[in-house]
């Protein structure tokens, strides 16, 4: 195996990140900058490109610093991204034309009531393998040119490009040459037949979008395009893109059926391997293509997604100023033995899977004269380990093998009181690996297998290392008496069905 540097690039939800990777998979150095977050009205979030691409190129002259690698050192590049965000921008300019429309954002409920009415849900579950929500690509891209018919005629002559966030950093680093996506990213559009392997025309037309404005769709693992010298400084293969839960999913080697990951992020993302045949999801969970589908075949996933998670954990801090850093959260909590009978429902932005519904808001429950901060604490660490339980729970009634470890990864993962009540409420160990960096990894590992650094997906899988396991500590009965007294909150701020 050659020496190598791969430049992993990991755009998120609130700071963009950057990488830099050898070839036994040591993170040599790091970059992160965060960037603002835009909420115009309740239940509108969005971001602004342009920042978006700073922070990404601040992040990555910090990280290349870190390591001490010029960019004429690197070997490849590999994207991951917050999914789902739409970005549109002018062909001719390469300037945004619109905020970045954020895949919290909840402005096109009504249209997606108004797609259920019209009897679009099985079709559009059949071709794209999605629930009908406001949380995906599609609707706001639809939105956006119906609001803004300047836009529409962009969009009509050709004017327009729009993509996920990857394919506005593909565009960004290599000039303009490049207006790609992954298969990852494209199936989470509400556009893409995940069963064909591209965009939808049925898909289309029902939105009322024109395909010619989408990027072209490719497998994870795949020459998109090179650097252009004067946006980095060389010419470097960009050669590995993934949505970031299923790059996540490729980094933390779960391959085989009985694994499954969850990243802790802003929000909670569950993810396990589902084959190479598609299936429509009996209990209201998102089957999307994996970032090792390619020239073998697709490859399938099942994701839940908890959209508030570690932001439950940042409200604390920011908005009821409990905590002063989010890593406090584990001493707040611990310092009680329980929650004092709260029960916290985080629904900010709605529900997502197994309940989806948009309208849903947060809750608390059984607060008394005695429910002091640590009970608001722990309560919060139990409702991010209750969402992400009903997930696994929804997962083992439509895959034929349940899930028999979690493994995770994401920020909250280092909170081992909330990994121990993970394992407690899914009834399952949570293994937390030695480097929890695996969305980025994942991103470096796909670059690095098409560039030549790793010979296979296998070789890769060798490079993840158990840190430490939490095994369940209650029983089933309590476990069950449990979640059902969170079910029970769900069904006073949703009208969806419990998930447990």
């Amino acid at each position: 195996m050659a020496a190598a540097r791969i430049l992993a690039i990991d755009q998120g939800t609130t700071s963009s990140r950057a990488l830099v990777v050898d070839e036994l998979g040591a993170v040599l150095g790091i970059g992160q900058v965060a960037f603002r977050q835009y909420y115009p009205e309740p239940g509108r979030v969005e971001h602004d490109a342009d920042e978006i691409w700073t922070s990404t190129q601040e992040a990555i002259a910090t990280a290349l610093a870190a390591a001490s690698v010029t960019t004429s050192r690197l070997t490849a590049i590999g994207i991951t991204n917050q999914r789902e965000t739409l970005v549109a921008w002018d062909r001719a300019t390469g300037a945004p034309v619109a905020p970045a429309i954020v895949w919290q954002d909840r402005r096109t409920a009504p249209l997606c009531e108004d797609l259920r009415l019209a009897g679009h849900e099985e079709t559009i579950a059949h071709h794209s393998g999605l629930t009908i929500d406001p949380y995906f690509t599609g609707t706001k891209l639809a939105w956006l040119l119906e609001s803004q018919p300047s836009l529409r005629s962009m969009a009509d002559s050709g004017g327009l490009a729009v993509g996920t966030v990857d394919s506005w950093l593909l565009w960004k680093l290599t000039g303009g040459a490049v207006h790609a996506t992954d298969f990852t990213n494209a199936s989470r559009t509400m556009l893409f037949n995940i069963r064909r392997g591209r965009w939808d025309e049925t898909l289309c037309e029902i939105l009322n979008v024109p395909s010619g404005i989408l990027p072209r769709a490719a497998a994870s693992m795949t020459n998109f395009g090179y650097t252009d010298s004067d946006v980095l400084g060389a010419r470097i293969p960009i050669t590995g893109i993934a949505g970031d839960q299923q790059s996540a999913l490729f980094g933390q080697a779960c391959t085989r059926p009985g694994l499954a990951k969850n990243t802790y992020g802003t929000g909670a993302f569950v993810l396990a391997p589902a084959g190479r045949e598609p299936r429509v999801s009996e209990n209201r969970l998102l089957v999307s293509l994996g970032a090792n589908t390619g020239k073998a075949g697709p490859e399938y996933v099942v994701e839940g997604s908890v959209f508030v998670a570690g932001a439950a954990v940042q409200w604390l801090r920011d908005g009821l100023g409990i905590i002063s850093t989010a890593t406090e959260s584990e001493a707040l909590a611990g310092s009680v033995a329980d929650s004092g009978g709260v029960t916290f429902v985080p629904a900010f932005t709605g529900l997502g899977a197994p309940y989806w519904d948009p309208e849903a808001r947060g809750a608390m429950f059984g607060l008394n004269r005695g429910t002091t901060t640590g009970h608001l604490a722990r309560a919060t660490l139990e409702a991010i380990a209750m969402s992400s339980a009903d997930l696994i729970a929804a997962i083992n009634r439509d895959l034929p093998q349940p899930v028999t470890e979690l493994r995770v990864d994401g920020g909250a993962s280092a909170n081992n009181l909330l990994m121990q009540m993970q394992a407690d409420l899914a009834g399952i160990p949570v293994v937390r690996p030695t480097n929890i960096e695996t969305t980025a990894l994942g991103a470096a590992y796909l670059a690095g297998i098409t560039a030549g650094v790793w010979e296979s997906e296998e070789a890769v899988d060798g490079l993840w290392q158990p840190d430490r396991s939490f095994e369940p500590r209650i029983g089933d009965d309590e476990r069950e008496e449990r979640m059902e007294v969170w079910h029970a909150a769900i069904r006073q701020v949703s009208g969806g069905r419990p998930g447990g």
